[in-house]
């Protein structure tokens, strides 16, 4: 789980306008170290962050705020806050195409399309084989954030929309780089779940279904972070690199001056 220390500036503070903030600090490595706290943060998007909020995080001496959002999700919530100094990347890792049409369906679906699109554990095979394209067709995007914090990029924090997929992915990238342990990336990825952190679904007024027992049912998939997604995503660097050596040096390009450089900057 990830390591709580209130006496640090970095302690989390209840945040309202932004979902699902965490500092990664203090996940355990393979060989022993541990992820440096006030390093790496992780979020949903900053778009709706208050006064309170933005002071905070200007708080945290941030680098880069890396987006993975793309241009449907943008366009729905709105650019991030600014954030005086701080360097704003934005690298999507899912097709604006692909946002348009989920947004629809979760804001406008009726439930006889979300019933044939999410149903019958639908929903469920989505996301993983979301999680498994990503992995696969996102290795230079991932490959750039990760060269990016080996450089000059942190403290960084890395969001998407909700802060579980995109994001979660790539935090996951990071600390499997940083050689921290599965069941340790599984669990802070689990943390989505809690309710200060969920995403907060929302569905139009004009749909005919505008929220009942079964159209939440139907979108909880989409919005829960849950163990095997994640999993899949684990399986299929095994699977296409034959595991996590080869996927950071052939699919990611990293160089083992590069790990150093990366592992130095997070690891204590």
């Amino acid at each position: 789980m990830t390591q709580r220390i209130p006496e640090t500036p970095h302690a989390e503070p209840a945040l309202t306008g932004v979902r699902n903030f965490r500092d990664v600090g203090g996940l355990p490595t393979t060989d022993g170290r541990r992820v440096k706290t006030g390093r790496l943060f992780r979020s949903g998007h900053l778009a709706h962050a208050t006064e309170t909020d933005t002071e905070f995080l200007e708080s945290l001496g941030l680098h880069t705020v890396f987006d993975f959002r793309n241009g449907a999700d943008q366009a729905l919530e709105g650019p991030d806050v600014e954030l005086p100094g701080v360097r704003n990347v934005n690298i999507p890792l899912s097709d604006p195409a692909d946002g348009r049409e989920f947004w629809k369906m979760v804001r406008d679906g009726e439930l006889a399309q979300l019933r044939e699109i999410l149903g019958d554990g639908k929903g469920v095979a989505r996301m993983s084989r979301s999680y498994r394209t990503i992995i696969t067709t996102r290795t230079a995007e991932h490959s750039r954030v990760v060269h990016a914090l080996a450089d000059d990029s942190v403290p960084a924090l890395m969001h998407c929309a909700a802060g579980k997929d995109r994001a979660g992915l790539s935090i996951a990238v990071i600390l499997l780089a940083l050689g921290v342990e599965r069941e340790a990336i599984v669990a802070d990825y689990l943390e989505s779940n809690a309710p200060h952190n969920r995403y907060r679904v929302r569905r139009s007024s004009d749909a005919a279904q505008p929220r009942t027992a079964e159209v939440t049912e139907l979108l909880a998939p989409l919005f829960d972070a849950r163990a095997p997604y994640l999993t899949s995503a684990f399986e299929t660097i095994d699977e296409e690199w034959g595991g996590v050596e080869r996927y950071l040096a052939e699919g990611l390009a990293l160089a083992p001056e590069t790990l150093d450089r990366l592992r130095d900057r997070l690891l204590d």
